[in-house]
């Protein structure tokens, strides 16, 4: 029982999971999933819980942790998540480590599913990575010359506010024309009932409320308005992904996301517009384009990488 475990935490808005982890392996030995129940009280509560359950007789060498931002990882604070609300300038690592004794570190969780694929997944044999994750919102994480970028703040690789046109349509945070107003899963959406309300025609009037998968099935089946909306989404996401070439150059591109798995209606006006907007060409010179490999267990391996990295 003297063997070293290390326990991954994923934080999210509906489910928080939990795993541990012995030296060298990817595959949980243990494992639990518990509600979040994020707008009730007693969220921290749930989560001690949570790794309680999993908690070894052996030693545990760290606690690695991805959750959703903004948040500080320097401090191990989270400064504000929406999913959250009663997290805020929450000192979770100092919780963590006061109460079960060992270092916990944390980092966002676009950041950790970065690190994953880097680690583990789409992005192994890379040293200069660009992950994108494009759903509910669009999160990033960087891997720069073999290390993962933070920033002076802990807050660097926000890909998803990468500003693409000041005047265009608010994004979820509050200000107007990121990449994320354009090209998420709920902004594919958005541009559909516009353009419905302003009289565009489309085997999609008449229903109340539209998805992006709703809107991903219109389009296979040939409907001209949802295949604008997909075109739209990856003619601007090309812009985005063109300023990202410019600063930090990658071998590889991942994306993962429920909405990256619509395929060509996204990618192909994606790669006319990365190629139309890039700087140079040269850019694009043995550049891979990939998808994501580790699915939902991204968050939970980019946690694990974390803290095993860490407290190497």
């Amino acid at each position: 029982m003297n063997m070293t475990h290390t326990v991954a935490v994923d934080i999210g808005g509906t489910h928080i999971r939990v795993a541990l982890y012995e030296p060298n392996s990817v595959t949980p030995i243990s494992h639990q999933r518990t509600r979040s129940l994020a707008n009730e009280p007693g969220v921290y509560d749930r989560l001690e819980r949570a790794i309680e359950s999993v908690w070894p007789q052996g030693h545990v060498t760290a606690i690695g942790i991805a959750s959703p931002g903004p948040l500080d990882p320097h401090t191990g604070t989270i400064l504000a998540t929406p999913n959250i609300p009663e997290w805020q300038n929450f000192p979770l690592t100092a919780k963590l480590s006061q109460h079960f004794n060992v270092p916990a570190y944390l980092d966002n969780d676009a950041n950790m599913a970065g690190l994953a694929e880097w680690q583990y997944g789409a992005g192994r044999g890379h040293d200069n990575l660009v992950y994108l994750t494009i759903s509910t919102g669009i999160g990033g994480g960087v891997i720069s010359h073999g290390c993962l970028l933070q920033g002076f703040h802990g807050m660097g690789a926000e890909l998803g506010h990468m500003i693409i046109d000041p005047n265009g349509p608010l994004c979820g945070c509050g200000k107007r024309g990121h990449i994320e107003s354009f090209s998420s899963g709920p902004s594919i959406a958005r541009y559909v009932m516009e353009q419905l309300t302003a009289g565009e025609k489309s085997s999609l009037r008449g229903e109340t409320t539209i998805t992006a998968a709703q809107a991903a099935d219109a389009a296979r089946a040939g409907d001209a308005l949802a295949i604008s909306a997909f075109q739209r989404a990856g003619h601007y996401l090309g812009i985005a992904v063109a300023n990202y070439l410019a600063i930090f150059d990658p071998s590889v591109l991942i994306f993962g996301g429920g909405v990256s798995q619509v395929g060509d209606l996204l990618f192909k006006p994606f790669e006319e517009s990365l190629r139309q907007h890039t700087f140079h060409p040269h850019y694009l010179d043995n550049l891979t384009i990939s998808r994501a490999a580790l699915g939902d267990d991204a968050g939970l391996l980019g946690a694990l990488a974390l803290a095993r990295m860490k407290s190497a």
